[in-house]
């Protein structure tokens, strides 16, 4: 069994003395683990990164099994975000959702596509957290947890959204709401691609995807918590917005 492909790393950890068992996302594999020879060595660590685009070659004797990799660096991101802390923290959050999201060798081509485009845009500093706002309403609805911000679930308007139901993930107007707006999750501009989008609405915009990732996809995976490398994102967005 043989294929070959470009992809993201996802992780690496050590595999015995000096091997390493890494995770990496392709367009026609999906995620997929194997072993890399040699992976725990001083020469390999700086290609291991996450995030890290490699052209991978997978063998092994028979399909279920782990199998071993070959790997060739074509570009490493993990350097550029080296100088920026929520830069860093970002392609963090980024390989963890999708280590954490994805079921093993199943193929999300479009998912792969917008990642990959996300993080060749780490050094757009001003740029970036919008564009991991998108990816993230991009993997839910890849996750089959979409939300749906066209009309207001109670009146079918299109004009005065300002909320989203935590159960439905449908959007809410103001109108609509009444006496319920406490209730529902906020719906700021940036979510409906409107507005200006400042690092604040951002922010509380992850706040209400945040929501889904706890609430509706975490429960579907078996109830693991969401990885922490998303939290310290969120968090660090703020914390600048503050």
């Amino acid at each position: 069994m043989e294929w070959r492909d470009s992809g993201i790393l996802l992780s690496a950890r050590p595999h015995g003395e000096s091997s390493a068992i890494v995770e990496v996302f392709t367009e026609t594999q999906g995620r997929h683990a194997g072993v890399v020879r040699g992976g725990a060595s001083r020469r390999m660590a700086p290609v291991l990164q996450p995030g890290a685009q490699l052209d991978v070659s997978w063998r092994a004797r028979l399909a279920e099994h782990i199998g071993a990799f070959t790997v060739e660096p074509q570009r490493a991101r993990a350097a550029q975000a080296m100088a920026d802390r929520r830069a860093l923290a970002g392609l963090q959050a980024v390989t963890a959702l999708l280590a954490f999201c994805l079921p093993e060798r199943a193929p999300h081509p479009a998912l792969y596509r917008r990642s990959s485009t996300l993080l060749d845009l780490l050094p757009e500093r001003d740029l970036w957290p919008l564009g991991y706002l998108r990816w993230e309403l991009a993997l839910l609805s890849e996750m089959g947890f979409g939300l749906d911000l066209s009309a207001c679930a109670a009146t079918g308007a299109t004009e005065g959204l300002a909320y989203v139901s935590p159960r439905t993930g449908r959007a809410v107007s103001a109108a609509g709401a009444g006496n319920w707006a406490d209730r529902l999750l906020p719906l700021p501009p940036c979510l409906l691609g409107a507005g200006t989008a400042e690092d604040a609405e951002v922010a509380l915009a992850l706040a209400t995807t945040g929501h889904f990732l706890h609430h509706h996809l975490a429960p579907h995976l078996g109830d693991r918590p969401v990885p922490e490398a998303r939290r310290r994102f969120v968090e660090l967005l703020a914390r600048r917005a503050a």
